[in-house]
Parts: C-alpha cells; sequence; structure tokens
C-alpha cells in the first residue's frame, strides 16, 4: 500500500529512513517509501530524465519509490501539491509565487529549479494579421484553465500594456488546442512555446511556416518557469529524501544529455504511441530554449540566480497585484541540490 507523505507526517521505519539517508546513489538499496508525483503534461521527450533516473535505480537506491503521473498543466500541479493530492509535482513557479504571496502556509516550495528561461506564449496563425502583442486586442483566444501561459495572461496584459476590454479568451481541453489555431477557431492559444511547436507538427501543421509566437519573454517578462516542487513538511521532515530526489534528477539529465535516444526510450516505454523523432526534437528543443539560461555557468542546473530570482518575484507580485512579496526563501530553497560542482553548468 502506497504511504502518501503529504497526507501522514509519520512515515517510514527506521529501517526505511537509514535507506534514504543512503545518498551514494550506490546499487543495492530497497525502496522503501512511495511518493506520487504530478508532471506538468503528458509523457513526452522533456520528460525523460525523471524515466532514466526511475529506470535506472536512483531514486529505489535512496529507499524512494516514486509513481509518476501525467499532468494537466504547469500552474496545475502546484495546486495538487499544495492540496496534498500529490507529493511532488512538476510545475509553473510563478503559480507557485501566487500561492507564497496569498496563503504561505499552505503553498509548497522549489527545490530544482529546471526551466530558466519564459517559454510562454500566445500562438497565432501566420496568416493573420497578428504580428505584436498590441495586436491581440480585440481577438478571441484560447487554452486550458491550467495552462501557465494563460494563468500569466493577466500579468501579460499589464506588462505589455494591453487593453483587455475587447479580449475575449475561451477555455477548451489540452488535446484541442493546435486544432484550434488550425482551423482558425481562435486567435490564438496559449502554451509554452515547444509544446505548441511540436504538437502542432504531430497534428500535420508546419509550424515554422504556420505558426508566430509572441513571447512573453520578448515584452520584458523575465521569468523562470518549470521546476520540482515539494510540501513544506516533506522538505523539513525529510531533507534526505529531498536531496536523494534532486541528485536522482541532476544525474537523470546528465544521462539524457549523454544518451538522447535512449532518454526517448524511456519516454517511450511510458507511452509508446509517441513518435520518437518528434520527441527527440522537441527534448533537443527544450534543453536549448527553456534550458539553457547563461547563469547556468555561475549557479549549475537546479538553482536561480539569487538577483535574478527576486525581480522575477516582484514581476509576479507588481502584474497580479498580490497582497505581499514572498521573500525567495518561500519559494524556492537550493539546500537539497547537489553539490556545486556536481550540477551541470551546461547542456548543449
Amino acid at each position: 500500500m502506497k504511504l502518501r507523505l503529504s497526507r501522514r507526517a509519520a512515515l517510514a521505519s527506521t529501517a526505511a529512513a537509514g535507506a534514504v539517508g543512503a545518498l551514494g546513489l550506490g546499487r543495492g538499496a530497497r525502496a522503501a517509501t512511495s511518493l506520487e508525483m504530478i508532471l506538468n503534461w503528458r509523457y513526452q521527450g522533456p520528460q525523460a530524465w525523471f524515466f532514466l533516473a526511475q529506470d535506472k535505480g536512483y531514486f529505489a537506491d535512496a529507499g524512494l519509490d516514486i509513481t509518476m503521473d501525467q499532468g494537466n498543466g504547469s500552474g496545475a500541479a502546484v495546486g495538487q501539491v499544495a492540496g496534498g493530492a500529490y507529493d511532488i509535482g512538476f510545475g509553473d513557479i510563478n503559480a507557485l509565487i501566487s500561492l507564497a504571496a496569498d496563503k504561505p502556509d499552505e503553498a509548497p516550495i522549489g527545490i530544482f529549479q529546471m526551466y530558466n528561461q519564459p517559454p510562454f506564449t500566445v500562438a497565432v496563425r501566420k496568416d493573420s494579421d497578428i504580428r505584436t502583442a498590441k495586436d491581440l486586442e480585440g481577438k478571441l483566444l484560447g487554452g486550458a484553465a491550467n495552462d501557465g501561459a494563460l494563468k500569466l495572461w493577466p500579468a501579460f496584459t499589464k506588462i505589455a500594456g494591453l487593453d483587455t476590454s475587447g479580449i475575449e479568451i475561451t477555455n477548451f481541453k489540452p488535446n484541442l488546442r493546435e486544432q484550434m489555431l488550425r482551423n482558425a477557431q481562435v486567435d490564438g492559444v496559449f502554451g509554452y512555446v515547444n509544446t505548441i511547436r511540436f504538437s502542432a507538427k504531430l497534428s500535420g501543421m508546419n509550424p515554422e511556416e504556420e505558426i508566430r509566437f509572441i513571447r512573453y519573454g520578448d515584452y520584458g517578462m523575465d521569468l523562470y518557469s518549470n521546476g520540482i516542487i515539494v510540501s513544506k513538511q516533506l522538505a523539513q521532515e525529510h531533507p534526505e529524501a529531498m536531496r536523494a530526489i534532486c541528485a536522482g534528477i541532476n544525474q537523470g539529465v546528465a544521462d539524457t544529455l549523454a544518451d538522447l535516444d535512449n532518454a526517448i526510450d524511456a519516454v517511450a516505454a511510458r507511452e509508446p504511441l509517441i513518435d520518437p523523432a518528434i520527441e527527440k526534437e522537441r527534448l533537443l528543443a527544450t534543453i536549448r530554449d527553456e534550458m539553457g539560461h547563461p547563469e547556468l555557468a555561475e549557479v549549475g542546473l537546479g538553482n536561480v540566480e539569487q538577483e535574478r530570482f527576486a525581480r522575477a518575484i516582484d514581476i509576479v507580485v507588481d502584474a497580479f497585484d498580490l497582497a505581499r512579496t514572498p521573500a525567495p526563501g518561500e519559494v524556492f530553497t537550493p539546500e537539497f541540490l547537489p553539490p556545486a560542482d556536481q550540477r551541470l553548468a551546461g547542456l548543449l
């Protein structure tokens, strides 16, 4: 029977705690503690590092048995961890900033920041008259209710100076997004650049020729996005388990970079219907566009640059008119990361 750490404070036996404490990632430790993790989206190329870490036993060797479920959006993962439905989430740090400002006692905390460049966008057809953010005024836009870009839309409209009085937004299921855009049922759709780009490709569109991206980052929203989040209680009561999770993911990313085809095989083992070639392209684009910020050379993958992170918090607080500005330490902690010399300082 699975033990839900976010719902039960008393965990495993002393033997299990000892297994979690042996964080050398050596072979032979037996999984003792079950955790449930919600991903940001369906099983795709950019989840490969999690699956490799699982398949190679990096979590099990530390006494952890992690079940990974498909998600319904980066923003949704934050609420699902905060509400106790999941122990771990791969979600949008900006949604976490908003929750930490309003409900600091309920908010989870980030422990491994993976996406350090803003991927948020409104995608439009290239044959439309929409070329800049200002051209979105008076248009019909759509997206999944829990999409990270849609949740940040009010912040974007404020920063970009848009008159939203004539803009209409409709919600639809995530799997309808590219179809809605292709058929011109909406003028634009919310999402992450590479999620839309490669889903459109799978739907028969040529994204390079048919889609234009109105990127939030081009208008001053220099934000981080997806990272690993956990409940504060879990982090406080089981720090060695948190270190094992961070160490396992760090090694999973390194393994992915070393053998991209093997990484895609790990995804295909969970979702046999993927197109391996497309998912490999999606994985490479994610590494390049969403994880390759120059700050990696200074802080390493998983960490944040403190001044930039503080500015990002200010952007979110100001744009949403939040009641308070959470301190960076309320949103993210680097204490469980591998030592600096073991973090990846570059990707591709």
